[in-house]
């Protein structure tokens, strides 16, 4: 069973979908401890409801990264957490971190990577791009985490389509169902040891079922 960190910046939609197929039973895991750089963010309001560690912590509470980066590892392992969730997440994760849980460290992104990824792209500006693009089909990726903004490999990918009447409001309320469905599979995946990664790659081992 993996015991999960999640990290989210915003209100917590994509948690609040990991934890209801947990609780389902559809996922094998247990989400131990939620952080967040935004205080006031939903998803710490999530975790607390569920009786979940919430914290609030940022880079701007340290006098470098070095330190930030010496907290958050801390913290994981105060909270025997060898698994973590980028779930919203609009800070780029210290490299120390990111080398600590090399292949297990997973980000949802609202694009189909590597399309409409890297510095800049998240949220609401994704969709303005793909719309701006004239795309027929857009979707959400759950990826590795590397070094660098949404280079990882691939895990899952679902496509949704693009509408001549869609804004990037609607479209991104449509490419959020998606995230909410792959999500949870992804990180049920990692749980039954079917993700080979090899080089770039994640090779999907077939169910076992």
């Amino acid at each position: 069973m993996l015991s999960i960190c999640v990290f989210a910046s915003g209100r917590g939609s994509n948690l609040q979908a990991l934890l209801d197929a947990i609780a389902a039973g559809r996922v094998a895991a247990r989400v131990l401890l939620v952080i967040s750089n935004k205080s006031a963010a939903g998803a710490l309001e999530i975790a607390r409801a569920r009786g979940i560690p919430a914290l609030h912590t940022s880079d701007t509470h340290f006098r470098g990264e070095a330190d930030y980066c010496h907290h958050l590892l801390d913290l994981l392992r105060a909270h025997r957490c060898d698994f973590i969730v980028l779930a919203g997440y609009l800070k780029k994760v210290p490299a120390e971190v990111v080398q600590k849980y090399k292949d297990r460290i997973i980000n949802i992104h609202p694009a189909l990577l590597p399309s409409f990824g890297g510095k800049g792209l998240y949220g609401h500006h994704v969709h303005e791009a793909v719309l701006a693009y004239g795309c027929k089909v857009s979707g959400a990726t759950v990826h590795l985490v590397d070094l660098e903004y949404d280079s990882g490999a691939p895990i899952l990918q679902k496509c949704v389509p693009v509408y001549e009447t869609d804004d990037a409001e609607t479209l991104a309320a449509r490419v959020l169902e998606a995230e909410h469905e792959i999500l949870p599979q992804a990180v049920q995946l990692f749980a039954e040891n079917r993700v080979t990664i090899r080089g770039h790659r994640a090779c999907i081992a077939p169910s076992p079922r």
